[in-house]
């Protein structure tokens, strides 16, 4: 070459060499004879001086190289597609050849990225001063194959090798570092392949998490963050907007499928659901497309995670709009969200609306365009070099002075600068390393081909444009994006507006930040979209989930009685303390109403006022008796007794209205302990009268002298003898486990029953039963009393009186036990009402319908009055 600012270019079997300001060509005859005489005659000299080892098959020629003294490798698919061939296995296979229609113009903007970078080093007197950087630029055609074949010919060269008979073939690497590839698939290859060689491999654009594995890919690094960062980050966006119902494509390579797989696997942690995921490869028959499109329309989501690449996405944009899929909102990786041509290529805006994430914007001051190949130039300007067969009449030819400036397309946007300046770090990363490796000060005296391995690991360093560029122990840079929203504008372009940030170098609640911005969504929408299987079970509610469906599909159950939920889509209904209860919406706990008797209700106000009645009635009845003690009904039958059971009767009626109000200790204490001793004081007074009844009428017999034996203080003694054991009973219950306040949750769900628990069943019952005792024994005896003479007939109204009694106190028990809350409270107070008004009406009303209204018969002849004689 004329000097080292020439590139060199192969194109086919021609050869042409672009130089700065003029394009010169030769004849390919000239060029191809002068390469095989050259050829023939180092290989004629090698035999006859020493060993060669040759390289097998075709050699790959780059299509940009330039000498210098340490070379650097670039790879880039200036072609996105090959030629496919049908290989019979019968002769060598002929070697692959690119699309010409496939030219991909942002691979060329790459490698004007790292020709710049080269060039901005080589005239720098701080860098690598004294050294010059060559390149050699392979086009891989979007190839993994080719990846690997050029890959190996950056390592070796393709020059044979003359070596010493006793030496193997080897020699250093051909480059100490690699720039490239694109795509993650491969840079997997071509990493695994170069890696034991120790030849570091910086990747642009690659972005797989797998690529972070350091056993398998130990010379691998990168200047763009990890999809394991940019797919979590895209499914917190996802949640952000609430989209719980996605569908996604990916490309079918190892970009796509492990970026959707880390996507898939966070989206599941957030409760997101994917409907479907589809994958997707450029050589793919339309067969496969169309089965996408039909999948998509037949979905119900209407969110849809595109982890693509543009080479992939821009296929599958036509197809789309041809089937007019619009009213989707798209969520981007980061490598599609900002390609210029991806954008210009959605003629039918199927795509407006667009969120997602975006390499931060950076700017390499001073890159400006640079030569390129024969090809590139005849696609760029649409003219051609030389006449082919196939040329048109009208066809234009290249000058090769065409203005670059002028031009509007892929080449000329710089939308993808951000990647550019990947590549520019890549650049400086190697330079960086490879200075500390020369141990460079002022000038690089050491020009021996170094191993940057070692070193690239660790630098650290900051570009002109004050950006800090370092690796970690995964060869991976720090996570920072963009957060992009397509905004279509008025002359139908898109615009790339930024919308928030995501940054893991942040805390994890502030990593995602979305700015106060007008966002745009699909069909020009200023609504956020509603994606989701299910709607948002709102409180009261709780999600079940749907027989066979995911997660993410559920019906809303109302929470159940006691139970809430307070907020949306909640998966369980929390159950109320017991003290309160769910409202009707059942997203609050209300508290409870209690309930007990109390003076305020129409039931415990009669009850109260029935008490009262028989205390006035007990009252009137004793001023009676006592205005007409010295008559002859009153002292008939001991009218002490009279009197005491007047007394008793009165506690009987006043003790039930401890019964009402709230209950509390010494209420609780006092009305079964009240009620049981002026009952049994009651029950003893009426069977100390029924035995008067008796014995008088035994002391009217012939020699009879029995009254002696119960008289006036036998009567008072027995009475206290059977009072005297009910309060024994009463004093053990509250001395052992005394009756207590107590609050039932249990008779009702929303209501607490304040009551008085008995404390010790054994002990209530005692009560009862003796009181029961006392009344059975008093009512036998009061039957065999039932036939004495008409006139003194006090036994019959005893009887009565206890049948009454015995009647309301039988009836007692179920009712008591079977009511609920405060109406057992209720069935007790009435039956103690009912007997207590039992014993008043029989025993006292009779005598004083007589006093008040029959005095004639109040005498004491009336009451002995001869009557034939009945026996007992």
């Amino acid at each position: 070459m004329e000097d080292k600012q020439n590139l060199r270019v192969w194109l086919g079997s021609d050869t042409k060499q672009i130089g700065l300001g003029s394009f010169t060509m030769l004849p390919s005859w000239v060029s191809a004879s002068s390469s095989l005489l050259l050829l023939l005659l180092v290989v004629s000299f090698s035999r006859a001086e020493e060993p060669v080892c040759r390289q097998r098959g075709e050699p790959e020629d780059p299509q940009l190289f330039k000498n210098g003294d340490i070379v650097l490798g670039g790879i880039f698919s200036f072609h996105s597609s090959w030629k496919s061939r049908q290989d019979n296995y019968t002769h060598r296979p002929s070697p692959m050849q690119c699309t010409r229609s496939s030219l991909n113009f942002r691979a060329f903007q790459f490698a004007q990225a790292m020709l710049f970078a080269i060039e901005e080093i080589n005239n720098s007197t701080d860098l690598l001063p004294g050294i010059s950087l060559g390149y050699k630029i392979y086009d891989a055609c979007g190839s993994i194959g080719r990846g690997v074949r050029v890959a190996l010919a950056l390592a070796n060269g393709n020059e044979d090798t003359a070596t010493a008979s006793t030496a193997t073939c080897t020699r250093p690497a051909q480059v100490v570092a690699i720039m490239g590839e694109t795509s993650s698939s491969p840079c997997m290859a071509i990493s695994t392949v170069i890696g034991p060689f120790h030849i570091p491999l910086i990747s642009h654009f690659a972005t797989c998490a797998c690529l972070s594995d350091k056993v398998r890919y130990p010379s691998f690094l990168r200047t763009i963050p990890s999809d394991y960062y940019q797919s979590r980050a895209l499914a917190q966006l996802v949640k952000h907007f609430g989209w719980t119902w996605v569908g996604a494509i990916r490309t079918n390579d190892d970009y796509g499928n492990n970026g959707m797989a880390i996507f898939t696997e966070t989206a599941k942690q957030l409760g997101i659901c994917l409907e479907y995921s589809v994958s997707f490869f450029r050589q793919d028959p339309p067969e496969k497309i169309q089965r996408i499109i039909d999948i998509i329309k037949a979905s119900t989501s209407k969110v849809i995670v595109a982890f693509l690449s543009p080479m992939d996405f821009d296929i599958l944009i036509d197809a789309f709009a041809n089937h007019n899929l619009t009213g989707y909102q798209w969520v981007g990786s980061e490598g599609w969200i900002t390609d210029f041509h991806t954008a210009s290529m959605d003629k039918h805006h199927i795509l407006d609306g667009t969120i997602g994430l975006a390499i931060p914007m950076a700017h390499v001051t001073g890159m400006r365009d640079n030569e390129l190949f024969t090809e590139f130039w005849e696609t760029l300007f649409d003219c051609r070099f030389m006449k082919t067969t196939s040329s048109e009449k009208n066809q234009r030819y290249c000058s090769g002075y065409e203005d670059v400036s002028g031009l509007q397309n892929a080449f000329t946007d710089m939308s993808l600068m951000p990647i550019f300046n990947n590549v520019y770090k890549g650049v400086y990363a190697v330079a960086h390393a490879l200075h500390n490796t020369l141990g460079c000060k002022k000038i690089c005296r050491n020009k021996v081909q170094p191993n940057p391995f070692t070193h690239i690991k660790n630098i650290q360093f900051k570009t002109k444009d004050g950006e800090q560029v370092y690796f970690n122990e995964n060869g991976d840079p720090a996570a920072k994006y963009e957060i992009i929203n397509w905004q279509p504008r008025e002359n139908g372009t898109v615009e790339f507006v930024t919308v928030g940030f995501y940054d893991t170098t942040l805390p994890a609640d502030k990593q995602l930040n979305l700015h106060n911005k007008s966002l745009m969504w699909a069909q020009n929408s200023k609504q956020v979209p509603l994606s989701v299987c299910s709607e948002s079970c709102p409180p009261g509610t709780r999600k079940v989930l749907q027989k066979g469906k995911p997660i993410c599909c559920y019906d809303c159950i109302p929470c159940a009685e006691g139970e809430i939920s307070n907020i949306t889509d909640s998966i369980t209904c929390a159950q109320c303390h017991a003290e309160f209860w769910s409202n009707e919406r059942r997203d609050d706990c209300e508290k409870k109403m209690t309930e007990f008797l109390s003076y305020e209700e129409i039931m415990g106000a009669l009850l109260m006022a029935a008490s009262l009645l028989g205390t006035m009635m007990t009252t009137t009845v004793a001023v009676i008796f006592f205005r007409n003690r010295n008559t002859p009904i009153v002292k008939a039958n001991n009218s002490e007794l009279s009197f005491l059971l007047l007394f008793s009767l009165t506690l009987c009626f006043l003790c039930s209205l401890t019964f009402i109000g709230r209950p509390s200790d010494w209420s609780c204490m006092l009305r079964h302990t009240a009620f049981g001793i002026t009952f049994v004081l009651c029950i003893s007074c009426v069977l100390g009268k029924t035995i008067v009844v008796l014995m008088a009428f035994r002391a009217t017999l012939p020699g009879s002298n029995v009254m002696k034996w119960f008289g006036p203080p036998q009567q008072r003694l027995s009475v206290l003898a059977f009072t005297l054991i009910q309060v024994v009973i009463c004093i053990l219950w509250l001395t052992i486990s005394p009756p207590f306040p107590l609050k039932n949750f249990h008779h009702f769900k929303d209501k607490i029953i304040l009551e008085c628990a008995l404390g010790s069943a054994v002990g209530f019952w005692a009560v009862l039963g003796y009181i029961g005792l006392l009344a059975m024994f008093c009512f036998v005896l009061a039957f065999l009393a039932r036939k004495l003479p008409d006139n003194f007939n006090e036994a019959k109204f005893i009887t009565f009186s206890m049948l009454i009694f015995c009647a309301v106190w039988i009836t007692f028990i179920p009712a008591y036990v079977s009511s609920p809350g405060k109406f057992s409270v209720a069935v007790e107070i009435f039956a103690i009402l009912a007997s207590s008004f039992g014993l008043l009406i029989c025993i006292f009303i009779p005598k004083c319908y007589i006093m008040l209204f029959k005095p004639e018969k109040n005498t004491k002849k009336n009451m002995m009055g001869k009557m034939p004689l009945k026996s007992l």
